[in-house]
Parts: structure tokens; sequence; C-alpha cells
């Protein structure tokens, strides 16, 4: 699947919150800086899965951002439609497409389902 920069954004953050230990709450700002991502990029991607009730804000000084739903509940589908972001119909993934450098030891499954095993 040909994904926009938001779409590759949007699904980097959600498994990066899938995988959080305890399902503690994580900052955009601790996602941006392991993803290499733009911050202020992230927020607008948040604010876009904040309203789709696919994650929402935890306050405080440890607080942050966490899933709604389990992370097996979330297609990558889900997440595209929630920021908008399909632009074609291949599966990078399915072809086995050396495209990608970080392609080795990528979180997102064949299914479509974010795996954190």
């Amino acid at each position: 699947m040909r994904l926009t920069t938001k779409g590759r954004y949007g699904v980097r953050a959600v498994v990066n919150l899938a995988v959080a230990v305890g399902n503690e709450p994580i900052s955009i700002s601790h996602i941006a800086k392991k993803e290499q991502l733009s911050p202020e990029f992230l927020e607008q991607i948040f604010f876009r899965l904040k309203k789709a009730g696919l994650i929402r804000s935890v306050r405080g000084p440890k607080g942050g951002f966490v899933l709604n739903h389990k992370p097996s509940e979330i297609s990558v589908k889900t997440i595209l439609d929630a920021v908008a972001s399909l632009c074609s119909r291949r599966l990078c993934v399915d072809h086995g497409a050396k495209s990608c450098s970080r392609q080795d030891g990528c979180l997102i499954s064949p299914s479509g389902r974010i795996s954190t095993s």
C-alpha cells in the first residue's frame, strides 16, 4: 500500500503506543524523538487519531497518549481512515520490496493488524 507521509507517521505512532509497556502513556515528543519524526506534524496526526476514537490523552506529569482499543482490534486501514491517508491498494509487505529503510524489524504484519509479538 502506498501511503502518504501522514499515513506512515500515523501508523508508526500507533505502533509505538501499541508496544508501550503496561499501556503507559507516551508523549508526542518521545515518539517524535524515537522515530525521528516532526513533533508538530505528529500533533496534527494525534488530533485526528483522538477525534476518531483510536487514542486518548492522559493528563499529568507522566501523561501522554494511550490506545483506546486493544492493538489487535486496530487495523492499519482504521488508522489510515482516521488520518485520511490511503493512496493506493498495494501493500509494501506483500511484495517484500526493500524500498523502505525501516523494513527490517517492521512491526506491521501483512494481515494489516499491528503485531506486538
